[in-house]
């Protein structure tokens, strides 16, 4: 048979847009794939240690963090936290003192949440430095139990209640902790109901409501003289301090940068810091569905990074009041999401915020 000459270059044709079609797939099937590789969520585990009083947490079979409950301490919190690399993003004190920290606010340990006035109660700022003769004007959480623990959603649920200083129980907290990883990024879902076992009132206080105490590395170089442990763990009165890798820069997603995120009102609040070579970005999100949304910034330069729901007029004198008044039996429920992350842009973070929901 005969073939014409444009024949055969039509057939030529037809061949290579086959191929290159078929090449187009190949590639477009491998890139979806590594994409899908990269972006693959990490295995979550969990290791409770009872006898620790502790849940250990671990991603992708690496340490995370710990849900700790012990006995001394007047909440429970998750500690230490470190990043994908393995780097503490949490501050030692009081637990673990590290050499050249900060000896200040000794109720701030790892990741927690709290308020300070709860029928008149502080339970953020209670910790083993207060006095007994001053105990009663103080609440404590305490730990009831692991409700359960699923590693394939990676989710735990704990059990504990907010009491006065003889066991009276005016809430009951439910959390559920979310913990994931894909790549170096690390993120930790808390969601709190908190339930009322008698009428109970939260008024507008600076103090809360979850908090995070940072390593050094995260805080502002500091410009005056303060308390540090020295190498050999000895509170030293330093007045001249040594700011060496001390660099952490918060920012807000309205631009709002440095110190001046304090008592700014904002979906989320970042912290940037260079840690030992390595660029680390923290992100604290507020929920759309929590009271009071956007949250009022605690974010504070010597290393306290917090949001706080029910701040009100205690950060801004013109904000309207916040009081919230849950009869027995009503609850609260309150969401966020912490970040760790490497150089995230605003754009990153806006994405993350936008699908929690």
């Amino acid at each position: 048979m005969k073939v014409s000459h444009a024949s055969s270059i039509r057939q030529l044709k037809t061949n290579y847009f086959r191929m290159k079609s078929s090449f187009l797939t190949i590639v477009t099937v491998l890139v979806s794939v590594c994409f899908a590789y990269a972006a693959k969520p990490l295995k979550v585990e969990f290791k409770n240690k009872v006898q620790d009083k502790k849940v250990e947490v671990f991603v992708g079979g690496k340490f995370f963090t710990a849900y700790i409950y012990p006995d001394n301490m007047e909440k429970q919190s998750l500690y230490p936290i470190v990043s994908a690399s393995g780097k503490s993003i949490t501050r030692g004190y009081p637990l673990n003192p590290r050499p050249f920290e900060r000896t200040d606010h000794p109720h701030h340990v790892g990741l927690w949440f709290n308020f300070g006035d709860v029928n008149g109660l502080d339970f953020w700022n209670n910790s083993f430095a207060i006095k007994a003769a001053d105990k009663p004007r103080y609440g404590t959480v305490k730990f009831k139990k692991i409700v359960s623990e699923n590693p394939k959603k990676g989710e735990l649920v704990t059990a504990s209640e907010w009491v006065d200083v003889n066991n009276n129980v005016l809430l009951n907290e439910e959390t559920t902790f979310i913990f994931a990883g894909t790549g170096n990024l690390r993120t930790i879902e808390r969601t709190s109901k908190l339930t009322a076992a008698q009428q109970v009132t939260f008024t507008e206080n600076k103090e809360g409501l979850l908090g995070l105490r940072l390593d050094r590395a995260f805080e502002e170089p500091a410009t005056k003289p303060e308390k540090f442990l020295d190498a050999n763990g000895i509170e030293t009165e330093v007045p001249v301090l040594n700011n060496t890798g001390v660099n952490g820069v918060y920012r807000n997603a309205e631009g709002i940068s440095g110190g001046a995120v304090w008592s700014k009102r904002s979906p989320w609040v970042a912290l940037r810091a260079d840690k030992e070579g390595e660029i680390i970005t923290i992100v604290i999100l507020d929920n759309p569905k929590n009271p009071n949304y956007p949250a009022w910034s605690h974010a504070r330069g010597y290393g306290l990074f917090a949001t706080n729901n029910l701040g009100g007029r205690a950060f801004d004198k013109n904000a309207e009041p916040v009081k919230i008044v849950l009869k027995a039996g009503e609850s609260m429920v309150v969401k966020h999401q912490i970040v760790i992350g490497g150089d995230l842009t605003d754009a990153e973070i806006n994405g993350i915020a936008k699908n929690f929901k």
